[in-house]
């Protein structure tokens, strides 16, 4: 259940990616691509998650997963709200941290190996310095920027940011529960992105 719970969350986050994409050519709004650029990164996680399910986990699948689900989402998503709220520089500053990330998610050394149906946890595999500090330095600038924007923008668009906070604080609980097992996060990770994807596309 839980592979097929992370594999629908996948699916539906990609459409809402290739449907902001599309959207990004038609106005050439940096925000959009951002967003697209995030919702990628956690279709990309809940894939891992999906995979790591199945097959069990492996060096391959919980790198992905660190990449993508820890290290990328929340800061795309908190870049792109920036840029809506027209902060320029999170576009900059959001290339330069994903080319980072990158480079640390493929050349951190593993602790131990990894392996289980379980999601693995980062703290067992991975050093404090870099890789999980770059982890919680993304994930909560991320988090503020993306929460702030919208709660500001709460008038203007309330439904759109309703859904967005609640999705992205679904999605967050669902990291925090990693450590229990895929299941409990895969229902949170699939929670998270049907919320997200009906706060984006009310959000124009």
């Amino acid at each position: 259940m839980e592979a097929l719970l992370a594999f629908g969350a996948a699916l539906l986050t990609l459409r809402l990616a290739g449907l902001l994409g599309g959207r990004w050519r038609e106005r050439r709004e940096t925000h959009l691509l951002a967003w697209s650029a995030g919702l990628v990164a956690y279709a990309l996680g809940a894939a891992a998650i999906a995979a790591g399910a199945a097959a069990g986990w492996n060096e391959g699948s919980f790198r992905a997963y660190y990449l993508f689900g820890g290290l990328l989402t929340a800061a795309l998503l908190g870049a792109g709200s920036l840029l809506l709220a027209g902060v320029r520089l999170a576009g900059p500053v959001a290339l330069v941290y994903a080319g980072l990330a990158i480079g640390v998610a493929v050349a951190a050394p593993l602790d131990a190996p990894v392996e289980g149906t379980a999601i693995p946890e980062a703290q067992e595999h991975l050093a404090l310095f870099p890789a999980r500090i770059l982890a919680i330095v993304g994930n909560v600038a991320g988090s503020l920027a993306l929460i702030g924007v919208a709660v500001a923008g709460l008038r203007r668009r309330r439904l759109g940011n309703t859904l967005l906070l609640a999705g992205f604080v679904t999605a967050a609980a669902g990291s925090a529960l990693a450590g229990l097992g895929a299941a409990p996060t895969a229902a949170f990770i699939a929670a998270g992105a049907g919320l997200l994807y009906a706060g984006i596309s009310a959000t124009r």
